[in-house]
């Protein structure tokens, strides 16, 4: 019998990869990629080493081309932010950032989040989830492939301290309604608002946004703490 392969929250787009890309991720990705080693619980990361301190962690998951990452790791230097990416041309754009911007607090791993939870992050290691803008995966037959369900946000409550949040956001209206029922339904989260949450400082609007924003459509913010 053939064995059953989970469905995956992505599909491997890789698309181009520019030159400045491709040289950062060559170059950079020895320096500030964690790999991933595989499918064990002796692999678990040691963050304290690997930041070489011991401060407040993020997980940044499908962070795109890395800019609102960057910018976030740039504002709050005394935090540290563990992002996921599978995206070649979207790693290699952060890690340019990190060297441009002179970043130490931000690592990247280029691996399926789903495996990293599973397998290589500490049970609750993490202060604070950014999930924004995930594949909203328009088509109704295709929604079995969103990331945001109820498995995959129990999974991030093992590494969720108490009091850690989950902060996701969307511009797919459907999917903010399902994001908001998911979390909504998971017994060790509670909502930091009635329904959708305002804002906060410490995302900063991206410029598909903003142009968005300007259009009238619409963007939601879903926060909640674990208890």
């Amino acid at each position: 019998m053939a064995e059953h392969r989970p469905i995956r929250s992505f599909v491997l787009r890789q698309g181009r990869v520019s030159n400045a890309q491709r040289r950062a991720h060559e170059m950079l990705m020895p320096e500030y990629g964690i790999p991933f080693t595989g499918t064990s619980s002796e692999n678990l990361f040691d963050l304290d080493h690997i930041f070489d301190r011991h401060a407040p962690r993020f997980l940044e998951i499908g962070f795109g081309m890395g800019e609102t990452t960057a910018a976030i790791a740039k504002m709050h230097p005394q935090n540290d932010y563990l992002a996921v990416e599978v995206h070649t041309p979207g790693v290699g754009s952060l890690l340019k950032q990190i060297e441009e911007l002179g970043l130490t607090n931000v690592r990247v791993i280029q691996h399926d989040v789903v495996e990293v939870l599973q397998y290589a992050l500490p049970p609750e290691c993490l202060d604070g989830v950014h999930i924004f803008f995930p594949d909203p995966w328009p088509k109704a037959r295709h929604h079995k492939r969103r990331l945001m369900q109820a498995d995959f946000i129990s999974l991030l409550c093992r590494h969720l301290k108490r009091g850690g949040y989950i902060h996701a956001a969307t511009d797919w209206e459907d999917y903010a309604c399902q994001i908001l029922d998911v979390l909504s339904r998971e017994p060790q989260l509670s909502n930091t608002a009635i329904d959708y949450a305002p804002r906060p400082e410490y995302r900063p609007l991206t410029k598909f946004e903003q142009r968005g924003l300007r259009l009238g459509h619409g963007v939601w913010d879903l926060i909640f703490r674990k208890k």
